[in-house]
């Protein structure tokens, strides 16, 4: 595991325990898989995930752990939080690092200007929808009452992608989605993806989404009003100013 991860975490606004938490499970999975850069550099990382997919339906068939990782406590979940942080961990590969940046020499060609503009517009809509994600998980309950966060601060890791938040109403899982800005109906075909794979995963628990945006395009309006499980919400931000008393 490279060095650099942990600041990855932090630059992305993940809490300290959640940082330690994670580099602990990597740490864990490459003790019984190997060295996890070694995997992406061969291409063997989706064989270490597959191994460690552990379905509710497999919880209920009492099957036993397939994995290497020897551990105490529920297979499902325990297999789950591996399998999501080796899948962090590949992102994170996937970004470059902590210290991955823009080259002077792409710079300096106008050519591609355009492209470095679209990717700068992108990476600060990532870094507005972590801070979107940071706050609202140290308030779920201001999105609807009745959440509880249960991913243990991090995203959780299924087929489609990461879930910015898994929550559990008591009666259904719910996944939430967020997006700055205004949402189209890409927006829409993610969150069902989640929603799917929670359903593949967490087989006999109901499932619904939540996906918070801005805005919505009349297109995502229209096809979340076929999806009785889905529910839009807007969010808004709002400035504050307080007078600064600079008498010496």
């Amino acid at each position: 595991m490279r060095n650099d991860y942990k600041n990855w975490l932090a630059e992305r606004n993940y809490q300290e325990n959640t940082q330690t938490a994670q580099l602990h499970r990597v740490k864990k999975v490459e003790e019984y898989y190997g060295d996890m850069d070694e995997h992406y550099a061969h291409g063997t990382f989706d064989e270490i995930i597959d191994s460690l997919q552990y379905s509710m339906d497999d919880e209920r068939r009492n099957k036993a752990n397939h994995s290497k990782i020897i551990f105490d406590g529920n297979i499902r979940k325990n297999l789950q939080s591996y399998k999501s942080a080796i899948m962090l961990y590949r992102a994170f590969l996937e970004d470059g690092g902590s210290d991955s940046k823009i080259p002077q020499s792409f710079l300096e060609d106008s050519a591609i200007s355009t492209n470095i503009s679209a990717t700068e517009d992108k990476q600060q809509k990532l870094s507005l929808e972590r801070d979107m994600q940071a706050a609202l998980r140290r308030n779920i309950l201001s999105l609807e009452p009745g959440l509880k966060i249960i991913d243990e601060g991090i995203e959780r890791g299924v087929e489609s992608g990461f879930i910015d938040i898994t929550c559990d109403d008591g009666d259904c899982l719910v996944a939430v989605e967020l997006k700055a800005g205004k949402a189209d109906s890409r927006a829409i075909g993610q969150i069902l993806g989640y929603m799917g794979d929670l359903i593949k995963e967490e087989g006999g628990r109901k499932v619904r989404g939540i996906l918070v945006a801005h805005d919505f395009d009349q297109r995502a309006k229209s096809a979340a009003m076929a999806v009785p499980a889905l529910s839009l919400k807007k969010y808004s931000i709002e400035f504050n100013f307080l007078p600064v008393d600079n008498q010496v």
